[in-house]
């Protein structure tokens, strides 16, 4: 006891934030006896609560403070009335200049301060990324590798979790693109109670030790989150304004974007807007809104709601259900009085249940635009809707024609919709909002929600409700691939495996009532539910946002669950969810019921209960009405990852299944090919801003042709895969084979065509090879303005007049005349059983072109030297065949063919002579005679004849070939290349980098 009073009055004594500063300026708080720790204020005595606004050490530093008081505060007093008043506003003063402090040292703390830029040095050193690669923030924390803790630096940058440690000498060095994590979760292991774990197609990783790791997870979350949806997903996501750049992420963007989403009071006690706002919406087409808004529309656009011309004669007899009415047109209105009518109105809880209760027909349009804030919309774009009707009313495209065949099947049993009046008014909503945002266009489902719409709100409201849904509070639904809907579904799934754990742990396969569901999110329940019913529903949902359609669809499986315990199949369980909400009624509605053209069981023999819709509202919001908004944003990040690559590793098998009956490259080796492949394009996303990423992926595209690489990617790739080998002139060789599998020269090449390339590397004859290498040195592999094509051979390797009969040291002699002449025979006839189109004959030019490649490619070859004297002496004889050639062609004979007229004649002189790009003559008795280029050529049958001539180079082009090693170290080395600007293949074996694939 004595000790540890001691400890406190040494505290007290030597720390200078526990005492008590010597001049301070208090506020007295009047009658109050309640202390709260609110500011800096202090409790002082029994009876009184006093706030001190000010302290200070000196006389000079408390009069400094007086004196701002005196000229911010105090002349602004004089206008209360009582003094509870001015404590109220002093205390929100205080609090704000605390709150506003507080965020000033964050973004000192975050935009530049020394240890920020200290860790950036490191990063940048470490990793050796481009500029372009920003970092966002950093963490100190350990990687767990197997049992053993490895402790060290984790950076998150906008495309990269990176780590490094150094411990005891060993260097550790982790890369993971956010676009390959497939999983991330807190969860815990044997050594530690709470990890983070990123999992990627091959391997788990655990980072554990955060000083904070409730926000280290939240913006890896978010940053995987958008990562994956700007290089996955560019078919319809856009990003909000500050993120659009993403060297313009910082920190606080997510921070903020957190913080805000996780206050106990958000969306509870601010100015009236939906909470789904965190998926921002797609602004498309309104760059001349405002130039051309005060242009009048010739098309009539409805001034009313439909249901105020078709409900008039259905309300006779229906005095309760306007009673009703009544009732809550009177609570709603004593709501407004105290708590604002539009924009300004409060959220509470009140106007939570008047919404459960149903909103009243006259104000469910006008309350629809306020919950979903169209009416922001509405007011700042006027003149927007008739516009885009002139724009778009009369054009034909795939969007207005799936228009026209919807029409009619949109609430056909409702009278609004028996009439042109209601079909036109529907027809220009719908081709409006497709010619304002062609990524969505017009999608099934639509055309439903749109219906409703025009029967409580006019025409132009209707649309820009539409506009709401459709890019803020559903986003990605509503696209070809529905991303939102899936994400969605996933999402309910482990809210059933949370809720209701027994019906999860009975249906093993959930997957069954999410496909079910699947139409409750798409249409708002307005498919599957009577129209007066599921209106109540779609009141909950402008209002709450998604989360209303999730609650309610728990409630109603609640209601089933044990029929569907009971079910035998999914068809039936699917009968049993049908059933129930055809019979789900709203006895209180003032409309006469309509029946649901779209349910599936409108004529049961069996008589099933009725289930009032406002006690089905009720019990949702009662029993699952307890997820926030930020707790189910946080659910979609986590499923829309999954999503994601679900959708990536589908369009990865169907072109491995398209490519693997082409090739003879092993499957696995193919799948590792792939994801080189995609990894290259993904690399030009993250630091080329130069060109846009969707003129290389389009999700909408067929799968072999959604990724597609550029030249310069190509050349990359070549480098690193390719067996065929150059030193400097590999980049060459590259750039020809591109231009070579560019067929529809869009300069863009496909997988297939890389892996069938590669295909004939690795696996193909020598015949094959020999015809690819020859493609690769005509056009339109060889250009005429090839820099490289212009540069003579200038080691005197090449002879036109070498013996074509060569004596071994045998005493044997080989005669080249004869086997080539076989060989030409044996060709012609493979060549009249093979029907092909045959290949243009090369130039001198470029089979100068072709003569280097080689030479190039035997360079470092164990067989060096015997394949650079067989291919001087295949040379010689094919340089004596163009010229036979070219002297029949000048003498006026058609025949080009190989003939008795070559002879094996030479002069030592000649042997010596260097072969240019000018041809020489090859005899010292031929004629001359004035002949081009183009007049000198050789056939591709020509140089394979040759070529088979030589032993050593039919056992060069035949030898086998790995393909698996060239990947093993393209992976280690793929960020190298990009990163440092060189191959990496000569660093390759001294490469420190583990990239995580």
């Amino acid at each position: 006891m004595v000790s540890g009073r001691l400890v406190g009055a040494l505290d007290a004594v030597l720390d200078s934030n526990a005492r008590v500063a010597p001049f301070r300026i208090l506020l007295q708080v009047p009658g109050s006896q309640v202390y709260s720790a609110i500011a800096c204020g202090e409790l002082l005595n029994e009876s009184e609560v006093y706030w001190a606004v000010a302290t200070g050490a000196t006389a000079e530093e408390i009069n400094q403070h007086w004196e701002w008081l005196e000229q911010n505060l105090l002349h602004t007093l004089s206008v209360f009335d009582n003094k509870e008043d001015i404590v109220s506003f002093v205390k929100g003063k205080v609090k704000a200049l605390i709150a506003e402090e507080t965020s000033s040292k964050l973004a000192e703390q975050e935009e530049d301060p020394e240890k920020f830029r200290e860790a950036l040095v490191k990063f940048e050193s470490r990793f050796n990324f481009p500029e372009a690669e920003k970092l966002i923030t950093y963490y100190s924390c350990c990687c767990w590798k197997g049992k053993v803790p490895r402790q060290g630096w984790l950076y998150l940058s906008i495309n990269h979790l990176c780590f490094y440690s150094f411990f005891l000498g060993k260097e550790l060095k982790l890369i993971i693109p956010w676009v390959e994590v497939q999983k991330l979760e807190r969860t815990s292991n044997v050594f530690m109670t709470d990890t983070v774990r990123v999992t990627t197609p091959n391997k788990e990783r655990d980072f554990s030790t955060f000083l904070n790791i409730a926000e280290a997870f939240r913006i890896m979350e978010q940053l995987a989150d958008v990562t994956l949806r700007r290089l996955l997903d560019n078919e319809i996501f856009e990003l909000d304004p500050g993120l659009q750049d993403p060297t313009q992420i910082t920190k606080s963007c997510y921070r903020f974007d957190s913080a805000l989403q996780n206050t106990p009071d958000f969306g509870s006690t601010c100015v009236l807007r939906d909470g789904e706002s965190a998926c921002p919406g797609t602004e498309v087409s309104q760059s001349k809104e405002r130039s051309e808004c005060g242009k009048e529309s010739s098309y009539l656009l409805s001034a009313e709601a439909l249901r105020s011309d078709f409900h008039q004669a259905g309300m006779a007899g229906l005095d309760f259900g306007k009673s009703r009415e009544q009732i809550k047109e009177s609570l709603w209105d004593d709501h407004f009085v105290e708590y604002g009518r539009t924009v300004c109105m409060f959220r509470t809880e009140k106007i939570r249940k008047l919404v459960a209760m149903g909103i009243p027909e006259s104000l469910r349009g006008k309350l629809w635009l306020l919950f979903s804030d169209a009416v922001t919309d509405l007011d700042s774009h006027p003149g927007y809707y008739g516009h885009l009707v002139e724009a778009s009313m009369g054009k034909c495209c795939m969007a207005t024609e799936e228009i026209e065949r919807d029409l009619h099947r949109s609430l056909p049993e409702h009278p609004a919709f028996q009439s042109e009046t209601g079909i036109a008014a529907l027809r220009r909503v719908l081709t409006a909002y497709a010619h304002r945002n062609p990524k969505i266009g017009y999608c099934q489902s639509m055309n439903i929600l749109t219906s409703v719409l025009l029967l409580y709100a006019k025409e132009e409201e209707a649309f820009w409700l539409l506009v709401a849904v459709c890019e803020r509070m559903l986003p990605d639904y509503f696209n070809q691939r529905v991303i939102g809907a899936q994400v969605d579904q996933s999402v309910f799934e482990e809210l059933i495996k949370e809720q209701l754990p027994e019906l999860a742990e009975h249906m093993k396969d959930l997957t069954t009532l999410a496909s079910i569901s699947l139409s409750w999110f798409l249409t708002l329940f307005l498919s599957i539910m009577p129209l007066e019913s599921a209106v109540n529903v779609v009141d909950c949902f402008f209002y709450d946002g998604i989360k209303a359609i999730f609650q309610l669809g728990l409630a109603i499986l609640e209601a089933n669950a044990v029929d569907l315990c009971n079910s035998k199949d999914d068809g039936q369980a699917l009968m049993i969810l049908s059933r129930f909400l055809e019979h789900v009624k709203n006895e209180e509605s003032p409309l006469p019921p309509i029946g649901n053209h779209h349910a599936f069981f409108s004529d049961d023999q069996e008589a099933s209960p009725v289930t009032e819709i406002a006690n089905l509202i009720h019990d949702s919001y009662e029993k699952f009405g307890d997820h926030s908004v930020a707790q189910i944003e946080h659910m979609r990040y986590k499923h829309r990852i999954r999503v994601l690559q679900s959708h990536e590793d589908t369009t990865k098998q169907n072109v491995l299944r398209v490519v693997i009956p082409d090739v003879s490259i092993l499957p696995e080796d193919l799948e590792e090919l792939y994801d080189l492949f995609k990894r290259e394009h993904l690399i030009r996303c993250y630091w080329d801003t130069t060109s846009p990423v969707v003129e290389r992926h389009d999700p909408s595209r067929p799968y072999a042709e959604q990724y597609r690489i550029d030249a310069q990617q190509f050349t990359n790739l070549y480098r690193l895969v390719s067996p065929w080998t150059c030193g400097e002139h590999t980049d060459v060789l590259a750039q020809r084979t591109f231009r070579l599998l560019d067929e529809n020269m869009d300069q863009l090449v496909e997988f297939k065509g890389l892996a069938s390339c590669l295909d004939v590397m690795y696996n193909g004859e020598m015949n094959e090879k020999i015809k690819l290498l020859y493609k690769l040195h005509i056009p339109p592999a060889l250009t005429e303005n090839e820099r490289d094509s212009q540069s003579p051979l200038k080691n005197p390797l090449l002879s036109t007049s070498r013996p074509l009969v060569i004596g071994k040291s045998n005493g044997d002699a080989v005669d080249y005349q004869k086997q080539l002449k076989q060989m030409l025979k044996d060709l012609a006839k493979e060549k009249d059983n093979k029907v092909e189109k045959e290949l243009p004959k090369m130039s001198q030019r470029e089979f100068i072109q072709f003569c280097k490649t080689l030479y190039s490619m035997f360079h470092e070859d164990p067989e060096e030297n015997d394949l650079y004297q067989a291919i001087a002496t295949v040379t010689t004889l094919l340089l004596q065949i163009g010229e036979v050639g070219q002297r029949s062609i000048s003498l006026g004979s058609g025949s080009d063919e190989f003939t008795e007229d070559l002879q094996p004649e030479a002069s030592a002189s000649d042997q010596d002579a260097v072969f240019t790009d000018t041809v020489k003559a090859p005899h010292k008795d031929s004629q001359p005679s004035p002949v081009t280029e183009g007049d000198w050529t050789v056939s591709f049958e020509h140089i394979l004849a040759s070529l088979l001539t030589e032993q050593s180079l039919v056992n060069f082009f035949e030898k086998p070939l790995e393909l698996k090693p060239k990947l093993e170290n393209a992976k280690l080395n793929q960020y190298h290349l990009k990163t440092n600007g060189m191959s990496c293949q000569s660093r390759g074996e001294h490469a420190k980098l583990n990239t995580q694939s």
